[in-house]
């Protein structure tokens, strides 16, 4: 730590100094205002005011002893104001000093290094404590953005490349203008529309910026409305969509966040489950908590991937490109982030590939709210 005129530590070291040389000037300055008056007073009421050279005798002998024993305390509390003064300023500076070198680690991008105050007051280990959590959220959102940046450009990549041959196709006269054509060009064009209206969504749900509008909301309703929406494209696939009904739940909720999704897990059972298989939609109450599952017989889930499932742009099998437009790879993720916004949960579920898959969607229910 720089120990120059301005250093904190050479600031306090001569703060407390010049309020020791305070300490002291009052003191010999009153002792000497006070100090006589009360000596002679007490020398008259002890009979010896009318021996004039007895009190001046007694009074030089006063002055000296208070003088020395009031300045031999003095230095020797001084001494030690001072000696306390310099450690505390000296370790403080050194605490300081580890702090100062902790910002610049995290300036410097490195964030493995916790800034450690040993011996410190209870004060400054909180201000540690909150410099290392600092340091340790501005690192994981450090590593969120580079690992979004890097998916981002791999998911963008097969939308832009098919855009860009169809338009090299048109304009070298290989492919001719028509309705497949365009069609080519929207399917990708709303691709990258939804790709960037996701990262949107759950960049905001991994900074804590997912914004809710909650109100009492009929969980059937919104699983109905859900199962409505998707059930055409599950017939058009092939896939049977079922819907089990359960107890009709009022809870506190963002109906559209919930909505989303509801969209998401019945994109990723449909995308996930082959013509012939079924899928089904769940409702149940207990213990305070709603759960609405979405089980298919798909494809199924190795057990290696389950913990990874609700990462954004993971693939169970990276062999297998998302070219058909289907998804944009970051619906679990939202589904996941919308159920921990409303303080729930989303956990998926399979016995392993070809045996199908389960996510269960759990909401707290709010008190009072059962609806019979």
């Amino acid at each position: 730590m720089r120990q120059g005129r301005g250093s904190l530590a050479r600031r306090l070291l001569v703060g407390q100094t010049l309020v020791v040389l305070g300490m002291t000037v009052s003191i010999v300055v009153v002792a000497a205002l006070v100090g006589p008056a009360v000596f002679n007073d007490h020398m008259r009421r002890a009979g010896h005011g009318g021996q004039p050279d007895v009190l001046e005798h007694a009074q030089e002998a006063f002055y000296s002893a208070g003088l020395q024993s009031i300045g031999v305390g003095l230095l020797v509390a001084a001494a030690g104001a001072l000696l306390v003064s310099l450690v505390t300023t000296r370790r403080l500076g050194k605490w300081l000093d580890a702090l100062s070198r902790g910002a610049v680690r995290v300036s410097a991008g490195r964030y493995d290094q916790p800034v450690q105050l040993a011996g410190s007051s209870p004060e400054l280990e909180r201000v540690a404590d909150a410099f290392n959590g600092m340091a340790a959220q501005i690192q994981t959102t450090e590593a969120r953005r580079r690992t979004l940046l890097t998916d981002v450009a791999h998911e963008l990549r097969t939308p832009i490349a098919t855009i860009d041959v169809t338009l090299e196709a048109l304009e070298d006269g290989v492919l001719a203008p028509g309705p497949d054509t365009y069609a080519t060009l929207r399917a990708q064009s709303a691709r990258l529309a939804r790709l960037a209206s996701d990262i949107r969504d759950v960049s905001a749900a991994e900074e804590g910026r997912l914004r809710l509008s909650t109100e009492v909301t009929s969980i059937w309703d919104v699983v109905e409305a859900s199962a409505s929406q998707w059930r055409q494209r599950f017939e058009e696939a092939g896939v049977t969509l079922i819907h089990t009904a359960g107890p009709d739940i009022a809870l506190h909720a963002d109906r559209a966040r919930i909505g989303q999704a509801m969209d998401n897990l019945l994109a990723n059972a449909l995308r996930h489950t082959p013509a012939g298989g079924h899928v089904e939609i769940r409702s149940s109450h207990s213990r305070g908590h709603v759960a609405i599952e979405v089980v298919d017989d798909g494809e199924g889930i190795a057990p290696e991937a389950l913990p990874h499932v609700m990462e954004r742009f993971y693939r169970a099998d990276p062999a297998r490109p998302r070219t058909d437009g289907s998804g944009t790879g970051v619906g679990l993720a939202i589904a996941h982030a919308v159920a921990r916004a409303h303080d729930g949960d989303l956990q998926a579920a399979s016995q392993g590939p070809g045996r199908g898959a389960t996510f269960t969607l759990s909401l707290p229910s709010s008190p009072n709210l059962h609806r019979s």
